[in-house]
């Protein structure tokens, strides 16, 4: 169990820390296709090396269930656009509280598309969800200051998109292995972003001469190799419910990062909203264990 809940936070913080690295590469320059590209295009490649190397068999996009983790791609694609975009205008503590919405998110798409309607218990966890998104958002703090609406859209736009993963990975291909089920859905992803942002820095030059190569090794490990790898051992230890509550992790230590490295401000507010959130996640789903 121990175990199971060492992987499950690992895997947390490896997506926590994710918001702090584009913010990062935006500071030295590099745009906001450039960092989706070679995120997703390292991480393929990690993905298929660790395939082969596990001498598993390869499905290809003739079988149904590897074509439907293709197609999946293209939501995590799109929450790698979006959510990376709400970074560029709101602070990267911001931008994954509005990440975080996914949770009652995918709680009300359970119920419009499979039927499975929220508990009273898990409807005031969604209350306490909003609220604490008030105040973690330092919708407060900002005086007669405008809040930055673009921002702000992006990132409910990354929720809505990996509410759109959430729902449905966990039903389609279930006969694949996780690192094959993965390599697949990064494929599609970066085929998506490769549409919308050609990837030019291949052969313009800045690939090598502005080292943005190094930029998708931490970008890949932390956001496309990692966490796959250790929610998928660590998950059957700890089940669902208290993976989920484990996964909440990542909100803190994005907050974290982006205080330490970033120097964002956060007030006693934020992190009283943030204690909220987590708290209401918490009770969620220990009420959907029992």
């Amino acid at each position: 169990m121990w175990k199971g809940i060492l992987l499950v936070l690992l895997g947390a913080c490896s997506f926590g820390i994710l918001s702090t690295i584009v913010k990062s590469g935006y500071q030295q320059g590099y745009t906001l296709g450039e960092l989706c590209s070679v995120q997703a295009g390292f991480g393929m490649v990690a993905l298929w090396i660790i395939h082969a190397l596990s001498g598993k068999r390869t499905v290809g996009l003739g079988n149904k269930a590897a074509r439907a983790c293709f197609l999946l791609g293209s939501s995590t694609g799109m929450v790698s656009i979006t959510y990376y975009q709400s970074v560029q205008y709101i602070p990267a503590s911001i931008a994954i509280i509005l990440l975080m919405q996914f949770t009652w998110m995918s709680m009300l798409a359970e119920w419009i598309l499979y039927k499975k309607r929220p508990s009273p218990v898990q409807w005031v966890a969604v209350f306490f969800i909003l609220a604490g998104t008030l105040l973690a958002g330092g919708l407060f703090n900002y005086g007669h200051t405008t809040p930055n609406w673009k921002g702000i859209g992006f990132g409910l736009l990354a929720a809505m998109c990996y509410t759109v993963f959430i729902v449905v990975s966990g039903r389609v291909a279930a006969s694949l292995g996780p690192v094959l089920k993965s390599a697949w859905i990064v494929t599609g992803a970066f085929v998506l972003i490769s549409l919308i942002f050609p990837p030019v820095y291949l052969y313009n030059g800045r690939f090598t001469d502005t080292s943005l190569w190094i930029w998708g090794i931490p970008l890949s490990l932390f956001g496309t190799v990692l966490p796959p790898f250790l929610f998928s051992k660590g998950m059957p230890q700890t089940g669902v419910s208290l993976g989920a509550i484990l996964s909440a992790a990542e909100l803190p230590v994005a907050m974290l990062a982006a205080t330490i490295f970033l120097h964002e401000p956060v007030s006693s507010l934020q992190v009283l909203g943030v204690a909220i959130i987590l708290g209401a996640i918490a009770m969620a789903n220990l009420k959907r264990r029992k």
